[in-house]
């Protein structure tokens, strides 16, 4: 029986604007065997209006068990973007890095998924229309059960 992890990611980043920037978008992961390529799912959740999809980031082995989120803080009068990026660990301890906004800081690493991550929730704003948007806000991941 093949069991299906989430081996690699991308993330859907508005790249720096003359104006509203929103940074992060939205993540998705891709699942596959393991130790193969062949993508047999992908899990998203909801996903933010603005940006591209960067390029797919495999974990050379095993799966997605950590994350450290790229957060800028509330701007008050400023231009707010929330999360700008994010790094997710792999099993095997490869680091694979977003291609994110530039604004804000990492937060700690969060606790590692010793069978691999299997889910994601994140809190994404809608469009504001003439008000500030800010698109990602903040995610968590589900483990898969060991």
């Amino acid at each position: 029986m093949l069991i299906w992890k989430p081996q690699c990611v991308c993330f859907q980043v508005e790249r720096p604007i003359d104006g509203d920037d929103t940074a992060l978008n939205s993540i998705k992961l891709y699942c596959s065997s393991y130790r193969s390529r062949d993508v047999g799912d992908t899990i998203t959740s909801t996903t933010g209006g603005w940006g591209d999809w960067t390029y797919v980031s495999w974990c050379p082995s095993g799966n997605l068990i950590s994350f450290a989120l790229k957060v800028e803080p509330p701007q008050g009068k400023g231009d707010d973007t929330a999360a700008n990026n994010i790094m997710m660990q792999c099993s095997d301890h490869t680091i694979l890095g977003g291609n994110g906004g530039p604004w804000g800081n990492y937060g700690s690493w969060s606790g590692i998924c010793p069978g691999g991550i299997c889910g994601i929730q994140t809190r994404v704003e809608g469009s504001q229309g003439k008000g500030d948007d800010t698109a990602l806000n903040d995610v968590r991941f589900e483990c898969c059960p060991t």
